[in-house]
């Protein structure tokens, strides 16, 4: 089983268990054929969703507590939302390192219709693979930031039901909807 460091060890602000999200972290990287270990930040005291890459190499995450939170019962742990969480950031480590990827901007850099189309991306994929979803809420996210157009609409259509597109491919159908 891959190794998972969930900080802190024990919470106090939110009802989570570490050990608890250490297995769906495991989960969730062993399904997407992520095999090294991974730590996992937590801030709890955020209600917020933020959610980041630390460090590619080793993987080292880092959410606000409302990123692994079931959202009908607040402070409470949410598998479904942890597992859309990770799997998107683990997909991000993914295709950094696959080479599509390498005129990519670091993620500092990228701007909300970016971060948008490659979550679309993302999340479509792990839909496929039975770790996600939620496709109407991604597509409301993608038209706020690319226009609620056909034009964006078929770009949502293809970055969503693409398997590898490269980081160039994504950026043109972003760039597309919004020129």
């Amino acid at each position: 089983m891959i190794q998972v460091s969930v900080k802190p060890e024990s919470f106090e602000m939110v009802f989570y268990d570490a050990a608890v999200i250490g297995e769906v972290v495991a989960e969730v990287a062993e399904r997407l054929g992520v095999d090294e270990a991974i730590t996992l930040d937590i801030d709890e005291q955020s209600p917020l969703g933020r959610s980041k890459i630390l460090s590619y190499d080793p993987i080292d995450l880092w959410v606000d507590g409302g990123a692994l939170e079931n959202t009908q019962r607040p402070r409470n742990f949410g598998p479904a939302r942890t597992r859309d969480t990770i799997g998107r950031l683990l997909l991000r480590v993914l295709d950094r390192r696959s080479g599509r990827f390498d005129d990519a901007p670091a993620d500092d850099e990228l701007d909300l219709s970016q971060f948008a189309a490659w979550d679309v991306h993302s999340v479509g994929r792990l839909e496929r693979i039975g770790l996600g979803g939620q496709r109407k809420r991604r597509l409301y996210q993608f038209r706020n930031r690319h226009g609620f157009t056909d034009v964006a609409d078929a770009a949502f259509d293809e970055l969503w039901g693409s398997s590898e597109l490269s980081w160039t491919e994504i950026e043109r159908l972003s760039v597309g909807c919004r020129t």
